[in-house]
C-alpha cells in the first residue's frame, strides 16, 4: 500500500550516517543522494531523509512512528543495537510483544532528531 516514507533531519550528514548503519540490519543501502535528500532502500528508495534546516527537535508527544519490516528476530536485534551505536536512543527494547491479536517482536529507536522508527517481525513460534 505504501511506496516510500520521507522523514524531515536538521543535519543531513549526521542523520546519513545515523540511518546508513541503523537500516543496514534490514538491508536497505543507500540508493540515492542528491544535495538535501538521501534515499535509502533495496533496490529504488524506499526510506527518504530530507534536510530541514531549523528543525526542531520532533517533539515526543507528537504520536508519529514509522514501522519497518524485518525479517527475523536477528534482524531486529541488530537493527537496535546499530542505532544506539550510531547515536539514536532506545524507545523499546528488542522483545516480544504479545497483544491480544497478534504476538509480534519489535523494537523502537529514536534518531537524533526525534522521530520514531519502529523494526517489527511476526515469529510463527
Amino acid at each position: 500500500m505504501i511506496d516510500h516514507i520521507s522523514v524531515g533531519v536538521s543535519d543531513l550528514d549526521r542523520s546519513a550516517r545515523f540511518y546508513e548503519a541503523t537500516l543496514a540490519a534490514l538491508g536497505l543501502t543507500r540508493v540515492v543522494t542528491r544535495p538535501r535528500t538521501v534515499g535509502f532502500g533495496k533496490s529504488y528508495p524506499e526510506f527518504w531523509i530530507n534536510l530541514r534546516e531549523g528543525m526542531p527537535r520532533v517533539a515526543p508527544e507528537s504520536g508519529v512512528h514509522i514501522c519497518l519490516r524485518a525479517k527475523t528476530t536477528d534482524e531486529i536485534d541488530a537493527f537496535h543495537a546499530a542505532a544506539l551505536s550510531a547515536g539514536g536512543a532506545s524507545d523499546g527494547a528488542p522483545g516480544l510483544r504479545p497483544h491480544d491479536r497478534v504476538r509480534y517482536y519489535a523494537a523502537f529507536v529514536i534518531d537524533p532528531d526525534g522521530n520514531r522508527i519502529e523494526a517489527v517481525t511476526f515469529p510463527n513460534e
